[in-house]
């Protein structure tokens, strides 16, 4: 295995290192890399991501002004996590093999490099700014949430039910083996959030996160859904609108999270946290009968409105756990707090305006 361009730290990409890896993804022919400038961007949680501004030795058309890299994270409990959780190597898996099988929009990778025994890994993108960064704390509008469905549709929709994603062991089978981990350790996960957030989320929401462990193993043991790829921490911070000026509509970032699994899920997620609560109630409805149309369109039979609309409404659950197990999977922070808390309340809501509970439960 070829490990030439894995450089997991940004500290050590240079001019020369860089010219390697845009002339190997063909997009640097002549030109040569004599300066770089490297910033932070972005508000991931596991990895860590940077911009660099790149100086040529001569002018040549289509040589990027900049890219953009993402590597492990700094901070030790969120790269333990990262691991842990196969987060790194589904996230450059899905860029090496299925990011070019679907229709949502991606940034192109020029290096995708993973080490799987240390899970050391480098990934340097397009730069797809200038775009407008989602922001999660803030929410979007109901026109950026229509945007989000077609995107999920897009992603959804061209291996819906598709058998062949089975045979991928990093994406099937290893992430199965994880999920007696995650059961098995959820309920200390949840007594650690409950010591956290006591007092700072709603009694009767913290009932619910209390009632994820059965709820959660009922969920895993329905095969009653159509599997498909699915993003796993669709939101708003994973987000960019307007990419490279207009050029797109919309980019989803971060793949750490990439499952087989019902679609659906993402949806869920999606409006949950993406939007006011209110709002959602007012709009949810004709929201998820767009994704439908969009999945409709893009090829997907025998999945009908009924059956989508029902797995809307059952699969609320997931906001739930993302907001607990993702607070207590990463560095702590007071931005985090904030996201957790809001994440966890919007789907607790959502929960309960839709019963979702009693979908496994009763």
């Amino acid at each position: 295995m070829d490990f030439s361009l894995l450089a997991p730290d940004p500290a050590r990409i240079d001019p020369a290192w860089m010219t390697t890896a845009l002339r190997r993804a063909g997009v640097l022919k002549a030109a040569r890399v004599t300066d770089l400038a490297i910033t932070p961007v972005g508000n991931g949680l596991v990895g860590d991501s940077f911009r660099f501004t790149l100086t040529y030795d001569q002018d040549e058309a289509g040589a990027p002004a900049t890219v953009v890299g993402k590597f492990p994270a700094a901070n030790p409990a969120s790269r333990q996590s990262g691991s842990a959780h196969m987060l790194y190597v589904r996230e450059v898996s899905f860029y090496r093999e299925l990011a070019s099988t679907v229709a949502i929009n991606t940034p192109r990778p020029y290096v995708a490099e993973i080490d799987p025994a240390t899970d050391d890994f480098t990934l340097i993108f397009e730069d797809l700014a200038p775009a407008r960064q989602g922001d999660q704390l803030s929410g979007c509008s109901i026109e950026d949430a229509r945007t989000a469905m077609a995107e999920a549709a897009a992603l959804h929709a061209p291996r819906w039910a598709d058998p062949t994603l089975e045979a991928l062991d990093w994406l099937a089978i290893r992430p199965a083996q994880l999920q007696p981990m995650v059961l098995g350790a959820l309920p200390g996960i949840i007594a650690l959030f409950k010591d956290r957030y006591e007092g700072q989320l709603e009694p009767e929401f913290m009932a619910l996160v209390e009632k994820l462990p059965p709820t959660l193993a009922a969920i895993h043991a329905d095969p009653s859904s159509p599997r498909t790829l699915q993003h796993g921490d669709f939101r708003l911070d994973n987000m960019l609108f307007d990419v490279q000026g207009g050029r797109k509509p919309m980019a989803t970032l971060d793949w750490q999270t990439l499952a087989l699994a019902p679609g659906l899920i993402d949806v869920a997620y999606f409006l949950s946290a993406g939007i006011d609560p209110q709002a959602r109630r007012e709009h949810e409805r004709d929201l998820v009968r767009f994704y439908h149309d969009e999945l409709t369109r893009r090829g997907v039979t025998g999945f009908d409105w009924e059956a989508c609309w029902r797995d809307y409404r059952r699969y609320t659950i997931q906001g739930i756990l993302m907001g607990v197990f993702s607070a207590l999977s990463v560095e702590r922070t007071e931005r985090g707090d904030q996201l957790f808390l809001k994440m966890t309340r919007g789907a607790c809501i959502q929960a309960q305006d839709h019963g979702s509970f009693g979908f496994w439960l009763d």
